[in-house]
């Protein structure tokens, strides 16, 4: 999406619902500044213009029952479109995987991926991703601890 020029209020905006996507539209045009129809305008055309992507509730994985958090660096055989497509196309169904990255340097791919024990990623690893064709290697860190967690951009 090429860049957007934005001005204060739609800063404003975006900030705000960074910090709460919850906020109702009126207390939304109150912490920016303008009245609520304008506010709302506003809003739509951010949503309109793909800046606004989505609200989002963040869950806690350990508390659902998934606190292994594995980073996984995946190399494929060659990087020919037809390997990236499949590649994205696999993973795409698999619900572990809650990010996946084409990266540049050492690795193709950065996936983060999170299971309730070892043996479901272990299951993971062996039933699903090694048996995409064109992987050639799959390098995995485990998560520790996670010491920091955001999604608001520093506009």
């Amino acid at each position: 999406m090429p860049k957007t020029d934005l001005d204060m209020f739609d800063r404003r905006i975006l900030a705000a619902l960074m910090k709460d996507a919850n906020l109702s539209n009126v207390d939304l045009a109150d912490k920016v500044g303008l009245s609520p129809s304008p506010c709302l305008r506003r809003v739509k055309a951010l949503e309109n213009a793909g800046i606004i992507l989505g609200r989002r509730l963040i869950v806690d994985a350990a508390a659902v029952g998934l606190p292994i958090s594995v980073f996984l660096q995946v190399t494929l055989e060659r990087q020919i479109e037809a390997n990236l497509e499949r590649f994205e196309k696999a993973i795409s169904g698999w619900p572990e995987v809650i990010e996946c990255h084409l990266m540049t340097g050492d690795a193709d791919y950065l996936l983060r991926v999170v299971a309730p024990d070892l043996d479901a990623y272990h299951r993971f690893l062996m039933e699903s991703l090694t048996r995409v064709e064109g992987v050639a290697s799959i390098k995995s860190s485990f998560a520790l601890k996670q010491t920091k967690y955001g999604e608001a951009l520093p506009l």
